[in-house]
């Protein structure tokens, strides 16, 4: 029995016939960049996130820079996010000349710990070298950060938040999505997230008109009136039509299976609590979009081969945090340290998680996953 970490292809069995329907669309109104499908996706996209603007961009890297050059965030300019992340989220700051301030997470939920971020800033002021401009928290695993924690801080210091819910769109914190607290979220349509496409994609979602404005001239070579006036420097990030008519049925479906999701997860837990070191822990109120399931092992690596004996694949979601890694070592740490970070990097995995996920399926991963510890 072959069992897939993310099976994309049981989704595409259910969604086959609209998916080819809004591909052969495409291809006979051959309108391949910001075709029709686009503005559609868009509009339904802003009306899922609870926004005024939703805009499609190449990826979510991307979709985490045009936020910063809208800004106009550069050189001297500090960043804060956290280390306990993929890449992506320093390397925009870094792209932009700016330097990313790596903040601890929260022990139970391995998102941005607000009193982390809070000491981080204050050392930056104080220390006078960089300007604290903005926060970029991370949705990690699909489960909403501490927004309303967060938030205040960045209120008071007077910086921008962005809210990376590449791993999270979907989630929601009391029925309130990540936008009612951040000026911007970005997200991304990578094939292996929630909400993903056959290819490379992502969005910004804001309820600012103006940075909507803005993010919008910056994805099309910073363009003016038209594209042969050219106000700002610019990138060349536009989400194609063809996977803006991929995303269109999945959207559709999307709250639906973040409900699956949530029945796999609680099945999870329930097998495993007692077997594990730790289970994911989710915010009162939060609805996560469980991008991934985690637990904590005390030999993660064995616990992994066990696994690969059975025929079961496994992952691992951040074995060496940003700020470990070669070319982002030199950037700072906040005030508080890193201890929460770098406890959980030595004991993390992650199981098979989709919404698709049959509950013999699963219960056999439980079973394994008892037998290796």
């Amino acid at each position: 029995m072959s069992i897939q970490f993310i099976d994309l292809a049981a989704q595409r069995d259910r969604l086959e016939p609209a998916i080819s329907d809004g591909i052969a669309r495409v291809l006979d109104h051959c309108m391949f960049i910001l075709g029709p499908e686009v503005r559609e996706f868009e509009s339904k996209l802003a009306d899922f996130g609870a926004a005024k603007h939703a805009l499609g961009c190449a990826n979510g890297t991307d979709a985490i820079l045009l936020p910063l050059i809208s800004w106009d965030i550069g050189p001297g300019d500090a960043v804060f996010c956290p280390a306990f992340t993929y890449c992506a989220t320093a390397e925009v700051i870094a792209l932009r000349g700016a330097t990313p301030v790596f903040i601890d997470i929260d022990r139970e939920t391995y998102n941005m710990d607000p009193e982390s971020l809070r000491l981080a800033i204050e050392g930056v002021k104080t220390e006078g070298k960089l300007i604290p401009r903005a926060v970029i928290s991370v949705d990690l695993f699909g489960q909403s950060a501490d927004y309303p924690k967060i938030a205040p801080i960045c209120k008071a210091h007077g910086l921008k938040l962005i809210a990376d819910s590449a791993q999270g769109f979907g989630t929601s914190l009391c029925k309130e999505q990540p936008l009612y607290w951040a000026d911007v979220t970005t997200t991304s349509f990578f094939p292996a997230k929630p909400l993903g496409c056959y290819g490379d994609g992502g969005a910004v979602l804001t309820n600012d008109a103006d940075l909507s404005h803005a993010m919008d001239s910056v994805r099309i070579h910073g363009k003016g009136t038209d594209k042969y006036d050219n106000v700002r420097i610019g990138l060349n990030s536009r989400l194609d039509s063809m996977q803006a008519a991929v995303l269109l049925p999945k959207l559709a479906v999307f709250a639906e299976e973040i409900k699956m999701r949530n029945a796999v997860a609680d099945r999870y837990i329930a097998g495993l609590k007692s077997k594990t070191l730790r289970v994911p822990t989710v915010l009162d109120g939060v609805t996560s979009t469980w991008a991934q399931f985690t637990i904590e092992v005390p030999d993660p690596d064995g616990f992994g081969a066990a696994m690969r004996e059975k025929n079961i694949p496994t992952a691992r979601y951040y074995p060496k945090p940003i700020h470990k890694q070669s070319a982002y070592a030199q950037f700072p740490t906040g005030a508080g340290g890193m201890k929460n970070t770098e406890d959980c990097m030595t004991k993390i995995i992650s199981l098979p998680m989709h919404p698709y996920l049959d509950e013999d399926t699963q219960d056999m991963i439980i079973e394994t996953a008892k037998a290796a510890l």
